[in-house]
């Protein structure tokens, strides 16, 4: 087996810039990054040559082989992770989930047995469903010892998720005295049941209605609840898939006033909007947060690429961190069981076409000033930071793992499900314009993906992928 490979004549992007340069890889991680490397006999020499060489994509918001409780995706780790790679993901971070009964040890256990089969690197979050009462250091803080520094809750899905006020005030108390993250889904519970019950009461139960049971105001008080618990408790905040601008004004207002408050955002709610509730297929966009108006009608989700790259008073304030997906592998068959918006699974596919997209949408079509750098910081290195995986993972340094995605930037076509990985059956891009593709996949110094090869997934072993610990959080890593 070669000692090294060489990626030659390649474009290296950071999120400092982009540098015409060829890349070393030695065993697992990088050594070199030179202008011209000359290989040895027993290297291999990779052609990158018109290609953008990029660090793996960190997926920090994936629902692999999901089981809420009341649903369950249909696919396992082994499949979700294959998807992944095939889009350039190289690292998941996931969630082990507290089930009623369980302390955090066992919900890590669990998971962690339901991992073994990866291909690909993965972290975790643990979901917190029970806190109680004078163990919230310890309980949180093995969690931290163990390398999920990032808590999970809700403040809705009452009773199985939600969390009240209190206890999540308990928890970020806590969590500043650990050195942990408190990741909030943040719905205002009333506000979504009243609207829910409404809807139920006047029959207008099809999935045509799923949005309007779910109304922006529910997030964006929520979300304004939420900051201000952490502000009070000087604890750090990360808010998942944010739909609204209203949501980033109040965040962006927070950091003003020294807040650290971090913010996420997925492609469907950059890409999409609820038009697609009355078109042929609304069951396939069932999902919460829902999705929202395009600014051209109604602005309950206005411009959000805005605040990828925002400029108030001459400084550039870039409120959403991190693009990820919320990606479930929910099959067409588990959308369409009942005609019910209030029955039918919440999520969408998306771990493999997360990169396609954000280049396609972002960068190529210079969203207000978006470009390739950007794009790996939002993809790669915040989340790495945030998540406590950097610069392990996230950058392509000395000394990080070699995780690459090549990326050829030329060739222009259209999504299909039958082309992707996944067992979902429909993709809620189908049809969408996309411009270039994946074309090798690296995990750790080894090819684990090639596009249009033979066996696609030579090298992508079940069980090769590992968990990484993130570290404590730490706010002087956020540049």
């Amino acid at each position: 087996m070669p000692t090294r490979k060489i990626i030659r004549g390649g474009t290296i992007v950071s999120p400092d810039g982009t540098l015409e340069a060829d890349l070393i890889v030695e065993g697992e991680k990088v050594v070199g990054i030179v202008a011209s490397a000359e290989p040895g006999p027993d290297d291999e020499v990779i052609d990158a040559a018109g290609l953008l060489v990029l660090p793996g994509i960190v997926d920090a918001h994936t629902h692999i082989q999901l089981d809420t409780g009341i649903y369950q995706t249909a696919d396992n780790w082994e499949i979700g992770t294959k998807a992944a790679a095939a889009g350039g993901v190289t690292t998941v971070v996931d969630f082990a989930t507290q089930f009623p009964g369980q302390t955090v040890d066992e919900a890590m256990d669990n998971r962690l047995k339901e991992t073994k089969p990866a291909i690909i690197d993965y972290g975790l979050h643990c979901m917190i469903t029970d806190l109680p009462h004078g163990k919230e250091e310890a309980m949180l803080g093995r969690l931290v010892e163990r390398g999920a520094p990032s808590f999970k809750i809700y403040t809705t899905y009452r009773p199985n998720y939600y969390m009240d006020d209190a206890t999540i005030l308990r928890l970020m108390r806590a969590t500043r005295e650990v050195g942990g993250l408190v990741m909030v889904h943040a719905e205002n519970d009333a506000i979504v049941t009243d609207a829910t019950e409404r809807l139920v009461a006047e029959g207008k139960t099809g999935w045509k209605y799923h949005a309007d049971g779910r109304p922006f105001i529910a997030e964006s008080e929520a979300v304004n609840r939420v900051v201000y618990l952490a502000m009070r408790s000087v604890a750090p905040l990360y808010i998942v898939h944010c739909t609204s601008t209203f949501s980033a004004f109040t965040i962006n207002e927070a950091r003003q006033r020294g807040g650290l408050v971090y913010c996420e955002t997925c492609p469907q709610y950059l890409i999409l909007d609820r038009r697609v509730y009355d078109g042929p297929h609304p069951e396939h966009y069932i999902l919460q947060p829902p999705l929202r108006w395009n600014q051209v009608y109604n602005d309950d989700r206005g411009d959000l690429w805005s605040w990828l790259e925002r400029k108030l008073r001459g400084k550039l304030n870039r409120v959403i961190d991190v693009i990820s997906t919320d990606s479930c592998d929910y099959t067409i068959a588990q959308k369409t069981e009942f005609k019910e918006f209030t029955k039918t699974p919440g999520g969408l596919p998306g771990v493999e076409t997360l990169l396609p997209l954000i280049y396609t949408y972002g960068v190529c079509d210079d969203r207000l000033g978006f470009q390739l750098p950007d794009l790996v910081r939002v993809l790669c290195s915040n989340p790495a930071r945030i998540f406590g995986l950097y610069p392990r993972k996230g950058a392509l340094n000395i000394g990080s793992d070699a995780d690459i995605a090549l990326y050829d930037p030329e060739p222009e076509g259209t999504i299909s499900h039958e082309d992707l990985h996944y067992l979902a059956g429909y993709s809620p891009y189908e049809g969408m314009r996309v411009k270039g593709r994946v074309v090798t996949t690296l995990s750790r110094g080894e090819v684990v993906y090639r596009h249009g090869a033979d066996d696609e997934f030579a090298g992508a072993r079940p069980g090769r992928g590992q968990f990484v610990p993130g570290d404590p959080f730490d706010a002087s890593l956020m540049p």
